[in-house]
């Protein structure tokens, strides 16, 4: 037959008479009355089937059995107390884990200072941050691997909300050596001969096309010469005279020697970053990265009226 658990009631009515040795004085640290008081003890006593306490006229003792259960009383109030807190400060979103994905060229713009700010607001939250590009976000926040994707130009997804991280214009990325290097701006119909280096399409799709939709306006379909995943191997492979490639402006950050970053000719396309997260995600750990993103958006919006 299962034990009975001892009600936390009387385990803190327990404690409280331990401590003050005293019915009126343990009464007054409750807030109740005498009576109720020893009607808990005694229920408590009834409980473990042996006195606790010697009562003598004007001064109460604990027994042997007081004095063993005494250590674990309060250690399941103490755990109780912690526990409460520690569920409060989850709800609230001070605490708990939160799982990030983002695409590696924003390791090069907003990640560091996202996560900078993340952390100074709330230090005891866990974060997991991994390295992924658009379509393995995507799959990982319906899989719920992740619990926030940081991505470029993201589809519709159904179960999937997105809010606008930045907006940034395109450059020509050349080697140093190119005749066009040369050049303040680039126009993309000069690029029409050049053989590219681009991103395979099936890692972020949205990105790929709009590179493939510049040149499609300026007259031509770029004659791809090698793919990489990452931005950073694609300007490896530029520099090593593989071909040229157009890339979001973040990627200026990635300093090769041998290569250059030019404005491109027109510039009236920007690719988009996004946050994405579930819909039915009520985490509020994601509330406050949004939150903190967007009081990183009106800084630098306050910086570009400056």
């Amino acid at each position: 037959m299962d034990r009975p658990e001892l009600p936390l009631r009387q385990l803190h009515a327990f404690v409280v008479l331990a401590e003050e040795l005293h019915f009126g004085h343990a009464a007054a640290r409750l807030g109740i009355a005498q009576p109720p008081l020893s009607q808990q003890i005694r229920r408590l006593e009834d409980r473990v089937g042996h006195p606790l306490f010697h009562r003598e006229p004007g001064r109460v003792t604990l027994t042997a059995a007081g004095r063993e259960l005494l250590p674990a009383a309060r250690r399941a109030l103490t755990g109780l107390a912690d526990g409460l807190a520690a569920a409060r400060a989850a709800g609230s979103g001070r605490t708990g884990r939160l799982r990030i994905g983002f695409a590696a060229s924003l390791a090069l713009t907003v990640l560091p200072d996202l996560l900078r700010r993340f952390r100074e607001r709330f230090p005891d939250v866990r974060l997991d941050i991994h390295e992924m590009t658009t379509a393995p976000q995507v799959a990982a926040l319906r899989d719920k691997t992740i619990d926030v994707g940081l991505l470029r130009e993201p589809a519709d997804e159904a179960g999937l909300r997105f809010a606008t991280v930045l907006t940034e214009p395109f450059v020509a990325v050349l080697p140093s050596a190119h005749p066009l290097a040369a050049r303040r701006a680039v126009p993309v119909a000069e690029l029409a001969d050049a053989p590219f280096v681009l991103l395979p399409r099936a890692v972020g799709p949205g990105l790929h096309d709009q590179i493939v939709g510049l040149c499609a306006a300026a007259g031509f379909t770029p004659r791809v010469a090698q793919r990489a995943v990452e931005w950073q191997t694609v300007c490896g492979l530029v520099e090593a005279g593989l071909g040229v490639s157009l890339a979001p402006a973040g990627i200026r950050r990635i300093r090769l020697r041998g290569v250059a970053f030019r404005q491109i000719a027109p510039a009236t396309t920007r690719t988009r970053v996004a946050a994405a997260w579930r819909h039915d995600d009520h985490n509020p750990l994601i509330t406050h990265l949004l939150a903190t993103l967007d009081r990183g958006n009106d800084r630098e919006r306050s910086r570009t009226r400056v």
